[in-house]
C-alpha cells in the first residue's frame, strides 16, 4: 500500500513544545484526523484536509484514519500530549488489530510528544525523580472498582502518582473520592500538584497539601493534571513563588543521600 499513517503527539500546548519530528509528520500529511480542539492547534496548510470528530469516538476516528491511509493518503492522527499515554496510539492499534487485514501493510509510525505529567513535573521541579506511575481516573473504558484497586496498590507502594482525566461534567466526584482514598494511606502534608493547562496561556500550577487537595478537588477539570507525592517528596520554599517540588532518587529522605542511578 502506498498510503501512510503517523500518530502525532502535539505536546501540552504551545508550538514550542512540538518536536521537529512531529512537525515534519504534520507538514507531510495530506489529511489530518483528530479531536476538533486538537486539530485547531495545527496551522492551516494549503491542500491539507482536516477531519474533526468528537472526544469519545477514538476507535471510530482511528478506523477513519486507517481507511484514508488505505486509499493512498498520507494521514496524520493528532493527539494532545503524547499519543501513547491514554491517547490515540492505542486506539489506532486496536482498530488495526480488529480491522481489514490489508491495513497491516500500511506504513504506521508513532511520533511522541510531551505528555502532561512531564510538562507539569518540569514546571514544578522534579517530582518524578523517584519511582512513579500514571493512572487515568476515567471509568469510560474500565470499571471504577479497577481504578480504585490500582490506585490503592500504587499508594501503598509509595509511588508518586500522576492522575490523568481527573474530573468532568459527567463524573465530577471521582477526583474527590481518589484524593480521599489517598488521605487514608498518605500523610496529610503530602505534596499534591494541581497543574492546569500547562504550556497554554491560561496555565496555572498550585502546590497543595493532601488535606488541601481533598478540599480543592472540585476546582480541577479535564485540563488539570493532578500529581500526588510520595513519602520522600520534598519542598524547597521560595519567597513569593511556588515551592520547588522534587522526589529524591534515593529511597532515603536525606537531600544529600548517596547517588543512585543517573546523575
Amino acid at each position: 500500500m502506498s498510503g501512510s499513517l503517523a500518530i502525532v503527539g502535539l505536546g501540552p500546548g504551545e508550538a514550542r513544545y512540538l518536536t521537529p519530528s512531529a512537525l515534519a509528520a504534520l507538514e507531510a500529511a495530506s489529511d489530518l484526523v483528530g479531536y476538533g480542539p486538537y486539530l485547531d492547534r495545527v496551522p492551516e496548510r494549503a491542500g491539507q484536509a482536516k477531519h474533526a470528530s468528537d472526544n469519545r469516538v477514538e476507535v471510530e476516528r482511528a478506523r477513519h484514519a486507517l481507511m484514508l491511509a488505505a486509499e493512498g493518503k498520507a494521514v496524520a492522527v493528532v493527539s494532545g500530549g503524547d499519543p501513547g499515554v491514554f491517547a490515540m496510539a492505542a486506539a489506532v492499534f486496536e482498530a488495526l488489530e480488529a480491522g481489514e487485514p490489508s491495513w497491516r501493510r500500511l506504513q504506521i509510525t508513532v511520533e511522541p510528544g510531551i505528555t502532561a505529567m512531564l510538562a507539569a513535573a518540569a514546571k514544578a521541579g522534579a517530582p518524578l525523580g523517584g519511582d512513579f506511575c500514571a493512572i487515568s481516573l476515567s471509568d469510560n473504558l474500565k470499571p471504577w472498582e479497577v481504578v480504585t484497586a490500582r490506585l490503592s496498590a500504587a499508594l501503598s507502594a509509595d509511588f508518586v502518582i500522576a492522575l490523568y482525566n481527573p474530573i468532568s461534567k459527567a463524573r465530577p466526584w471521582q477526583l474527590g473520592k481518589a484524593l480521599e482514598l489517598a488521605a487514608t494511606i498518605r500523610a496529610a502534608e503530602t505534596p499534591v500538584i494541581f497543574a492546569r493547562a500547562v504550556g497554554r496561556p491560561d496555565e496555572n500550577l498550585r502546590v497543595l497539601t493532601l488535606t488541601e487537595a481533598v478540599a480543592a478537588a472540585d476546582s480541577a477539570d479535564m485540563a488539570t493534571l493532578v500529581m500526588i507525592g510520595a513519602s520522600a517528596t520534598r519542598l524547597i520554599a521560595r519567597e513569593g513563588r511556588n515551592p520547588i517540588v522534587y522526589t529524591p532518587r534515593s529511597v532515603t529522605k536525606s537531600p544529600c543521600a548517596t547517588s543512585q542511578g543517573r546523575t
